[in-house]
C-alpha cells in the first residue's frame, strides 16, 4: 500500500484486495446493522465496537447456570462466577503489553482512572501539576479537574493543557516534552489518552513515560482508543498506570467493563493509598470476612465489588477472538486498510477541489482517520447516516472514520468513498 500509484479507487480493485485480505473471513463472525437489505459501510467501531455473533452464547451460558444453580453458580457453573474476571485477564494482559498480574477487568473507564488517581496522584505543595493533552476526552478533564479540586488546588493553576500549534489539529511531541522540562519542579502526574480521540493521533507514549519519570512525576494514559487498535508494550514502557474501556475496539457490548494496569514496581508496596473493597483482599483470606484489609499482591488489589458477570462474558467472547488473530495481523491490515481509505479521500479531493482535509497524522495513528469537510459540517454526515454510512461526529467540524480490521473491509471503503462523492 505505500505506492499510491498502484492503488486504484474502483470496485473491481476493492474486491481484489478483499479476496487477497488472509482476515477477510472474520467479518463474518460479527453482526452488521442493516441499511435497505444491506450492510451498512461501519466506520465507527472506535465508538461502540460491533457485537460477535458468539456474543449471546457466551452471555446465554450465565444465564443458563443462574438459572440452574442460584447462588452455587459462583462455585458450580461452568465457568465459576468468583474467579470470573480471571477468564479475561491473561488475554486482555496479551493485548496491552503487560504481566497478568498487572492487568485486572473492572468497573468502567473514568471509575477506573479516579480510582488509579486515589494513588498515584498525591500532590504536596511543591508537585500537584498535572500534564495532560488539550482537547482530552471530556471524561478525562471532569476527572483531571475534580482530583485537582478534591485536593485543594486551582485548576487554571495546577492543569497544564499542551495544545497544537496555531494553524494545526495534531501536537507536536517536541511540545509536551517542552511542557515537561518547563514544569518539571512542579508537575506530579502526566494523564495523556494515548490516542486522542478527536484526531486519531497516536503520542509516543514511551518517550512521554521516560520524560515524565525523569521529571519526578508518575505517568499514566488513558487507552480508550488505543486498547485493540495499536501495538501496546505497557510493561516494558514502565507506565505506572493506565485505564482503558472494552466496548470500543474491543467490541464488549454498550457500557462494558472496562480495564486497569498498575506496573509490577508498585505491586509490592501495600501502603501505597486506595479505596479499599472486599475484592481486593487476599483471596485466600477474603471470605473469613476480618475488618483488617490485607491488599492482594497484583492490580486486582483496586477491584472494590464482585465481578459483572454478564459484560465480562461479552468481553471474554471478543477476547477469544482478538487471541486467535493476534495483535500483529491486525495492526497489518489496519495500515492498509488506512492507506486506502487515504488514498480514495485524496482521489476525491482531485475531483472535489480538496474540500476534505484528513487531520490525523500518517505516521502515528492506528485505524481512525479524522476528517475535515471544508464547507459542509455537520449536515454531510447527517447525509452519510441517511445514505448507510455509519462514521462518527465530533464538534466542532469532523468526521471520524475507523475501519476496523476484524470485520471492515476494502469494499467497505470503495462504497463510502462511492456514496461520499455523491454528497459533495
Amino acid at each position: 500500500m505505500s505506492e499510491v500509484l498502484e492503488l486504484k479507487n474502483s470496485l473491481e480493485f476493492a474486491k481484489s484486495l478483499d479476496e487477497k485480505d488472509p482476515l477477510k473471513n472474520y467479518r463474518e463472525r460479527f453482526i452488521l446493522p442493516q441499511h435497505n437489505g444491506k450492510d451498512v459501510v461501519y466506520f465507527t467501531g472506535n465508538s461502540l465496537g460491533l457485537q460477535p455473533k458468539t456474543t449471546s452464547s457466551y452471555i446465554q451460558q450465565e444465564l443458563d447456570d443462574w438459572g440452574k444453580f442460584g447462588v452455587e453458580g459462583h462455585f458450580l457453573a461452568k465457568n465459576p462466577w468468583m474467579p470470573y474476571h480471571e477468564f479475561l485477564t491473561d488475554k486482555m494482559a496479551k493485548l496491552v503489553g503487560a504481566q497478568p498480574k498487572e492487568v485486572v477487568m473492572m468497573n468502567q473507564l473514568t471509575v477506573n482512572l479516579h480510582l488509579l488517581m486515589v494513588s498515584f496522584y498525591r500532590p504536596t505543595k511543591q508537585r500537584y501539576k498535572i500534564l495532560c493533552e488539550a482537547k482530552a476526552f471530556p471524561s478525562d478533564q471532569y476527572a483531571l479537574q475534580s482530583q485537582i479540586k478534591f485536593h485543594g488546588f486551582d485548576i487554571d493553576d495546577a492543569l497544564i493543557e499542551v495544545h497544537p500549534r496555531e494553524g494545526e489539529y495534531t501536537i507536536r511531541e517536541e511540545d509536551i516534552f517542552s511542557a515537561i522540562e518547563k514544569n518539571k519542579d512542579s508537575l506530579a502526574l502526566i494523564m495523556i489518552g494515548g490516542v486522542n480521540f478527536f484526531s486519531g493521533q497516536v503520542f509516543d507514549m514511551k518517550a512521554i513515560t521516560e520524560a515524565g519519570h525523569k521529571a519526578g512525576a508518575i505517568v499514566g494514559f488513558d487507552l480508550a482508543h488505543a486498547a485493540g487498535n495499536i501495538k501496546l508494550h505497557l510493561h516494558g514502557w514502565n507506565v505506572d498506570f493506565a485505564a482503558w474501556c472494552s466496548y470500543k475496539y474491543l467490541n464488549s457490548g454498550p457500557g462494558s467493563v472496562a480495564g486497569a494496569f498498575v506496573h509490577e514496581k508498585h505491586l509490592s508496596n501495600v501502603d501505597l493509598p486506595l479505596f479499599a473493597g472486599w475484592w481486593g483482599h487476599d483471596k485466600q483470606t477474603r471470605f473469613l470476612m476480618d475488618k483488617k484489609f490485607i491488599p492482594m499482591q497484583t492490580a486486582e488489589r483496586w477491584q472494590m465489588s464482585n465481578a459483572p458477570i454478564f459484560s465480562m462474558a461479552a468481553c471474554r467472547a471478543s477476547l477469544d477472538i482478538f487471541d486467535e488473530v493476534g495483535m500483529d495481523a491486525l495492526i497489518e491490515k489496519s495500515k492498509r486498510l488506512t492507506a486506502y481509505l487515504e488514498f480514495v479521500i485524496g482521489e476525491i479531493n482531485k475531483k472535489k477541489n480538496n474540500c476534505l482535509h484528513i487531520i490525523t497524522p500518517e505516521k502515528n495513528r492506528g485505524c481512525q482517520i479524522s476528517i475535515v469537510a471544508h464547507g459542509y459540517g455537520k449536515p454531510l454526515y447527517n447525509k452519510l447516516i441517511e445514505n448507510g454510512v455509519i462514521p462518527d461526529w465530533r464538534e466542532p467540524n469532523v468526521i471520524r472514520c475507523a475501519p476496523v480490521p476484524l470485520y471492515n473491509s476494502f469494499e467497505d471503503i470503495h462504497r463510502f468513498s462511492e456514496i461520499l462523492i455523491s454528497l459533495l
